[in-house]
């Protein structure tokens, strides 16, 4: 696939907007504890090649990492945000410390799948992570934000949280089993995850951002270097805590096995 053809169209009918209402309220996992102090996850889906590049060395050069959602079945493909990235481009990653996480094999849209081919087509995704020497996959994003009911249940039982792409930011209580995520993407991308970033801040929450590709001229589902650097920087500035999902987790959970 090359270009934007083929880009995916999300379910408009009535019955795909009252899943998306429903499901939100079904087999929820609260978080018990609220963050201490403001956090802020960087994330790309897809992993496109650009993004394992131009956006791992932002965070980098900072001494930061971020986390990949990496759908293996897409490994060195076109994508309509460009090519992806391949199994040496995942271990380097894995070795500078950044996460790689779990967006499912083929990309499957969870929200049209059955619970049984989710969970399959997941397991086949950490089979062929682990193959590529990437065994600690703790945490999940659905491709295009999408589940229904019975995924979000199988799915639960495999990872730490679960992602989806409504707006949000993660404190005590929101569910971990469909965590909320801001994308950087599209001519307001910065100015709405400022917006997020300052919403963070003053409730000392967590936030996830996403994004796909990063290169100047990005597609409507990137950003430009220069937007991340920047947002970067204003979460430092604004005394963020700048960690993988992974270990924005961990730090949640410490209290709590402490106190156990």
């Amino acid at each position: 696939m090359t270009g934007y053809e083929g880009a995916y169209s999300a379910d408009r009918s009535l019955a795909g907007k009252l899943r998306r209402r429903l499901v939100r309220l079904a087999h929820k996992r609260p978080l018990a504890v609220a963050p201490q102090a403001p956090m802020v996850s960087f994330t790309f889906d897809d992993a496109p090649l650009s993004s394992t590049i131009a956006g791992a060395a932002l965070l980098e050069t900072r001494g930061l990492a971020d986390t990949y959602y990496v759908s293996a079945g897409l490994a060195g493909q076109a994508a309509p945000m460009g090519p992806c990235a391949e199994p040496i481009d995942y271990q380097r990653l894995a070795r500078a410390g950044h996460e790689i996480a779990c967006h499912t094999y083929s990309h499957l849209d969870c929200g049209r799948a059955k619970p049984a081919a989710a969970w399959d087509d997941t397991a086949h995704n950490a089979r062929a992570l682990a193959d590529w020497g990437l065994f600690e996959v703790e945490n999940f994003a659905y491709p295009y934000g999408e589940v229904a009911g019975g995924p979000k249940q199988a799915l639960a039982r495999r990872y730490a949280t679960l992602r989806a792409l409504h707006h949000g930011v993660i404190t005590q209580g929101t569910d971990l089993n469909q965590l909320p995520a801001v994308g950087i993407e599209g001519a307001d991308g910065e100015a709405v995850a400022r917006r997020w970033l300052a919403e963070a801040k003053a409730r000392k929450a967590w936030l996830i951002l996403y994004t796909h590709d990063v290169r100047p001229d990005p597609s409507p589902w990137g950003c430009a270097p220069d937007v991340l650097a920047r947002l970067i920087d204003q979460a430092t500035h604004d005394g963020f805590q700048v960690v993988t999902v992974r270990e924005a987790m961990r730090r949640l959970l410490a209290p709590v096995s402490a106190a156990a």
